[in-house]
């Protein structure tokens, strides 16, 4: 459920559009542009801690409007930083400065990391949507907010994750596939979730979509990749096989999708 906006702040803005960065092309028609759009805070939808995700309404008065995801990365003074070191491994950053500072934690460095992190998050989403992964399309990133197309009905009730679903004994195998088969995606691409478990996979009206991507490792790149790999496969098989899907192997998938990575090179 939604919580209510926080008192302290104002809970309508103009839209931002016109500083962001944007989403990958073609554009969904439903993405609104106007610069005369108004941004209403309707409240959070999670809490993290790394980020908060709040349901904004954009609006123009009396024309179009849309429901969005506005996932807020934390400031240096609330965010915790505190399992960056194994999945940002390959990253670099061209200034000196700014690695020593992200090294060390300090102010400087945990706000870089921050801002980081939402450009990761966005970057990757706009290659694995134009890719045909099921995610969220990625409608613009300004600073450390990313703006992310909300998954969910028009009443503002977000999509269920799979671990708040039971799934029934018919159900499971098409659920499982569908994930099977967003995962072969990443490895195509040369990507691991890095962190994926039925917490991070929505089901909306019988679809999985893929979200919380802000760590996605380069299986090759990444010394670390293929251990992360192999935990998205045993995290998710282990799932649904408690719920009595035998067929859900990890060891076969983590095969099959190490050589979709490989592959790539």
């Amino acid at each position: 459920m939604l919580s209510s906006p926080s008192a302290d702040t104002d809970d309508e803005t103009y839209s931002t559009w016109d500083v962001a960065a944007h989403g990958p092309e073609p554009r969904p028609p439903w993405v609104v542009t106007a610069l005369a759009a108004h941004d209403t805070d309707l409240g959070v939808l999670k809490t993290g801690k790394e980020a908060d995700v709040h349901l904004i309404n954009r609006a123009v008065p009396q024309g179009p409007s849309m429901l969005a995801a506005a996932k807020r990365y934390r400031t240096s003074d609330h965010r915790l930083f505190h399992r960056d070191a194994g999945y940002t491994d390959g990253r670099r950053t061209r200034r000196t400065r700014d690695t020593r500072a992200m090294a060390r934690r300090t102010e400087y460095g945990r706000d870089l990391l921050a801002a980081q992190w939402a450009t990761a998050e966005f970057a990757a989403l706009s290659t694995l949507w134009s890719a045909g992964a099921p995610v969220p399309y990625p409608i613009q990133q300004h600073g450390t907010e990313v703006l992310l197309e909300f998954i969910g009905s028009e009443d503002g009730a977000a999509a269920p994750r799979l671990a708040q679903l039971r799934p029934s004994a018919g159900e499971l195998p098409g659920l499982f596939d569908q994930c099977v088969e967003a995962m072969r995606t990443l490895a195509r691409l040369g990507f691991a979730h890095g962190d994926l478990s039925a917490y991070n996979v929505l089901v909306n009206e019988g679809r999985i979509v893929l979200i919380d991507l802000p760590q996605i490792v380069d299986v090759v790149v990444n010394p670390q990749g293929p251990w992360y790999l192999q935990r998205d496969c045993e995290n998710l098989c282990s799932w649904f096989r408690r719920r009595g899907l035998e067929s859900a192997e990890y060891e076969h998938l983590f095969g099959d999708l190490v050589a979709e990575a490989v592959a790539r090179w």
